[in-house]
């Protein structure tokens, strides 16, 4: 078996599974994580140093 067919055969279960509607909002919640975890990782800049935190001047 090709990709292709394995990738329809897992489609054809999870819209058995789950049914039209709720494979749709899954679809939806899917696709909007995916543009927000892409968005962190291209707004991250890598040569920015981290902050450091602040010194205690009670510790010597």
């Amino acid at each position: 078996m090709n990709v292709s067919k394995d990738l329809i055969i897992v489609l054809i279960i999870a819209l058995v599974i789950f049914g039209p509607s709720r494979l749709a909002g899954l679809g939806g919640v899917l696709g909007k994580t995916i543009r927000d975890f892409r968005k962190s990782v291209e707004d991250h800049e890598p040569d920015k140093p981290l902050p450091q935190p602040p010194s205690d001047p009670t510790q010597h």
